[in-house]
């Protein structure tokens, strides 16, 4: 029987031997962070990118591909409230691809790369290039430090705190995920309104809140008239599905005090909208609510990277 995302990373998260001390987040959050000593830091993300399940390189070319590597991992940054520092990009090429400096495939891929960097000052500083006999593969690895708090973890999320999520969701097979911008600046603001848990939307909002309920140790409940569709959502046989398990959204999705919400709603003036879905409760179970006023059980329906392929 094949074993999920999640299973092998609360596995591994057991199976960690590392201080605590030195390493004060590990396995399960979207970064990991490093003390250095001297009230100093410094946190690690890295992400795998490969053709056929996370872009069609065919179709979307190797500029767009260079872009969302880079802007998937600048979201991890978004998602914990740090700030971007540098990336390190390793790819492995498909045979046949030119790897030499006049490489055209190689300067549109370098050209995505930075052009995402550059919204957030965000350094490509090194990496690897090889060749294979297989379809194309590109991973980052990003560095970032804290922003004015502390970086905002899954663990956090109280009973009564609202349930938000920035941006529309769902529309990612219609290529949105392609062309998103990370919400790096927003979840500044965010955290330092008090938000108490925070991640990226990368595999379905169905999915990553039961992920951060379980890591808070909550429950909560959707509101499903409330959930932001996209555009191209809307377009899908089923709009609230599209939104709840399409994925790749790489919005925000975070818990606030009633009262921080408030706060945080009354000087928010950023062009990307911030919704109220639902509430965090004790029940230990995720749920929505349908329009008649039906509430049944949220199943996780998003992404698995080790079940299926999106």
């Amino acid at each position: 029987m094949s074993t999920g995302e999640n299973e092998i990373t609360k596995w591994f998260a057991a199976n960690s031997t590392a201080d605590g001390e030195r390493f004060p987040i590990g396995i399960g959050d979207d970064m990991a962070q490093l003390n250095l000593g001297g009230g100093k830091s410094v946190l690690i993300t890295t992400d795998m990118l490969l053709d056929g399940v996370h872009f069609d390189l065919e179709k979307a070319g190797f500029e767009s591909v260079g872009y969302k590597a880079m802007a998937v991992s600048l979201s991890d940054c978004a998602a914990m409230a740090t700030l971007p520092v540098a990336a390190v990009v390793s790819v492995a090429l498909p045979r046949g691809v030119s790897i030499g400096a006049g490489s055209e495939e190689l300067k549109l891929l370098h050209k995505g790369i930075v052009r995402a960097g550059e919204m957030f000052d965000c350094e490509l500083i090194g990496g690897d290039i090889t060749s294979w006999p297989k379809p194309f593969a590109i991973n980052v690895a990003m560095l970032s430090e804290p922003g004015p708090t502390e970086p905002v973890r899954r663990s956090g999320a109280k009973a009564g705190d609202c349930l938000c999520v920035t941006g529309l969701l769902g529309g990612s097979p219609a290529g949105k995920h392609l062309h998103f911008v990370p919400r790096v600046n927003e979840a500044i603001a965010i955290a330092q309104a008090g938000a108490t848990a925070m991640m990226d939307i990368s595999d379905g909002l169905s999915t990553d809140l039961n992920r951060l309920c379980t890591n808070s140790g909550v429950g909560a409940i959707v509101e499903a008239v409330k959930v932001p569709i996209s555009d191209q959502a809307k377009k899908a046989e089923a709009p609230l599905a599209a939104a709840l398990n399409d994925g790749e959204d790489f919005e925000l999705l975070f818990t606030i005090s009633e009262d921080n919400f408030q706060g945080l709603m009354g000087k928010w003036d950023m062009e990307v909208p911030v919704t109220q879905i639902g509430v965090v409760n004790n029940s230990g179970r995720v749920c929505i609510k349908n329009v008649s006023g039906e509430v049944s059980e949220l199943v996780s329906g998003g992404f698995d990277h080790l079940r299926e392929k999106r």
